[in-house]
């Protein structure tokens, strides 16, 4: 049996979180889900925590996703990362700072979990 997948939301909306968190839930492959608010807490997060996949927004205050993207692939380059963003421009940029797929918010939810399960087969 496979084991199970721990997964970082990262996101500065808290719906947005709690969506995902919800999402993620009906996903029978997630261990565990935990939260940050930015870039900061994620790599915070990532310290405690080491999660298999982050699930991330590209434009929050602070530290951005594209930054703290850029971080955890050169310390964590096993790290699985999905970009999120209301704007499909950011996606050429996501892939540049290690991401390993992008998504967009206005994408169904079906989508994106067949995205994440495809990431999650290459781990």
């Amino acid at each position: 049996m496979e084991r199970p997948i721990e997964v970082l939301v990262v996101d500065d909306q808290p719906r947005a979180r709690r969506s995902l968190k919800a999402l993620l839930a009906t996903w029978g492959k997630v261990g565990g889900v935990r939260e940050a608010s930015d870039g900061i807490e994620a790599l915070r997060e990532m310290e405690k925590t080491c999660p298999d996949l982050v699930v991330m927004d590209v434009t929050m205050p602070g530290m951005d996703g594209l930054t703290a993207a850029r971080a955890i692939k050169s310390r964590w380059p096993k790290t699985r990362i999905v970009m999120l963003s209301m704007y499909p421009e950011y996606a050429d940029e996501a892939l540049s700072a290690g991401a390993d797929a992008f998504v967009t918010k206005g994408e169904p939810p079906a989508q994106l979990l067949e995205r994440l399960a495809a990431v999650a087969a290459g781990m």
